[in-house]
């Protein structure tokens, strides 16, 4: 099978065939011929697009995001070959990293786990490939503010020694590729206020209220 053959075949795929196109991803995957597995679940807070890399999940995209949008942004910032995997499979073993089908599977399991209460960190290899720069350095830092948590935009400049640059760090948790991983919904404003978030102000009071309750 080339290459244009599995991408192809992944592409044109139905959706009463998720299996059939679970393998072929694998396969692809194993052959070097995918740069970006991408898959949608459904959730408590709206449908959501997970996309791994054979180094780990890489991106959490919302319902509100325009998947055309978010497709072309993966291919352009980490590689043109971007494929959607069936709905799970059971883990083969993959070359040359780590099986991105598997951490989808792991990945859509967690984040159900965490969205029920069942979880308060993630486990889960990631690729931060999306998280560079001062805006990275932001954003790796967000796991610190533990379940049930908050801290403000003026916090977490202060802590990277950055004290006036608080609207930058307000910028990395926009642009936070692992939403939910990296729970940038728990950064507020420095007067209480909710800030922006990537998903909707309205999820952000959802987990926000979730944690709270726990």
């Amino acid at each position: 099978m080339t290459r244009d053959d599995v991408i192809d075949t992944l592409r044109g795929a139905s959706a009463d065939t998720g299996r059939l196109r679970d393998r072929l991803a694998r396969q692809a995957q194993q052959e070097g011929l995918v740069d970006v597995l991408f898959r949608s679940v459904d959730s408590p807070i709206g449908g959501l697009l997970l996309a791994a890399t054979p180094q780990g999940l890489a991106y959490v995209a919302f319902e509100g995001e325009p998947r055309d949008e978010v497709l072309q942004m993966l291919a352009a910032k980490i590689g043109p070959r971007v494929v959607q995997a069936g709905a799970s499979g059971s883990p083969d073993e993959a070359t040359g990293g780590v099986d991105a089908t598997g951490v989808l599977d792991e990945a859509t399991t967690q984040i159900h786990d965490y969205l029920a209460g069942r979880r308060r960190e993630f486990s889960l290899p990631l690729d931060t490939v999306l998280a560079s720069g001062f805006r990275g350095l932001v954003q790796h830092r967000l796991p610190e503010v533990g379940y049930g948590h908050t801290a403000t935009y003026r916090e977490i400049a202060t802590a990277l020694d950055k004290p006036g640059a608080v609207r930058a760090v307000g910028t990395a948790c926009a642009t936070n590729p692992l939403p939910l991983v990296w729970p940038c919904h728990r950064i507020l404003r420095s007067d209480g206020g909710l800030g922006g978030y990537r998903g909707g102000l309205e999820v952000k009071r959802r987990l926000l209220a979730m944690e709270s309750a726990a």
